[in-house]
């Protein structure tokens, strides 16, 4: 392996990254990121203002919508990204939704769909991206987790049982996948200032929640992207398997 510091660790010019759910704020936010790095961008989401996403990022940017849980598209969506860029070399699975209630009432609907979403459309999404990665030997996953896979919270038990679920799904994959030159980790936020986190921490049950997390305030979309970047950096080269907590603390409690 060659020697690296800090300029070659970090840098990802030419690198292929793959985002779900980049329309959103920490998608944006990953998207930016991995940019200015240099890396060549797949944005996808449900969201067709995935499109503009791709565009603020110039032709070295392509958005793709879909719809993460339907297999078929998911297939067909792979096969025009490595058509238009030539390989995968990161895949970042972002997308997620949240819905919250009581664990007696959860309506059988919502809880399908949350489990849908941040575990089914994450493992159908990975299993069809893996194929390329491993037969060229490289790759990095890198799957958003949640604070919420590591504690409980009151009213989420729909949302911790399937972002507990990327845990071990990443850790076998891991196993599996390392020794073929494929890592796989895992990153998992406290509540994000982003759209879709602060509809349900506003107001004062956000400042109890921020009072309850050691630095007592929420992450930045930018702190969780700069994490995603590390584990998928050549920094982070030896790091297989592993969790890492962006959430100043609360889950060391």
């Amino acid at each position: 392996m060659a020697a690296l510091d800090f300029t070659t660790a970090f840098d990802l010019r030419d690198r292929v990254v793959v985002i779900t759910g980049a329309a959103g704020g920490i998608g944006q936010s990953l998207a930016s990121a991995f940019a200015e790095r240099g890396a060549r961008l797949a944005l996808l989401d449900r969201e067709p203002s995935v499109q503009a996403v791709a565009e603020r990022h110039g032709g070295s940017a392509r958005g793709f919508v879909l719809d993460l849980a339907a297999e078929r598209e998911v297939a067909d969506t792979v096969d025009a990204v490595v058509a238009s860029f030539g390989r995968i070399d990161v895949l970042v699975n972002n997308a997620g939704i949240g819905h919250v209630g009581p664990a007696e009432a959860i309506p059988t609907a919502d809880w399908n769909e949350v489990v849908s979403i941040n575990l089914s459309a994450q493992y159908l999404v990975t299993r069809t991206v893996a194929p390329h990665m491993l037969a060229r030997g490289y790759g990095r996953v890198v799957f958003m987790a949640s604070q919420a896979a590591v504690v409980g919270l009151d009213q989420h038990a729909a949302y911790c049982a399937a972002k507990t679920g990327l845990l071990g799904m990443a850790r076998c994959m891991a196993i599996e996948w390392g020794p073929r030159g494929v890592t796989v980790n895992c990153v998992s936020p406290t509540v994000v200032n982003s759209p879709m986190a602060l509809v349900g921490w506003a107001g004062e049950k956000g400042e109890r929640a921020k009072a309850e997390i050691p630095v007592r305030r929420f992450a930045e979309p930018e702190e969780v992207a700069l994490a995603v970047l590390f584990l998928a950096s050549g920094a982070a080269a030896m790091i297989n398997g592993a969790n890492l907590p962006v959430d100043g603390g609360y889950t060391i409690r």
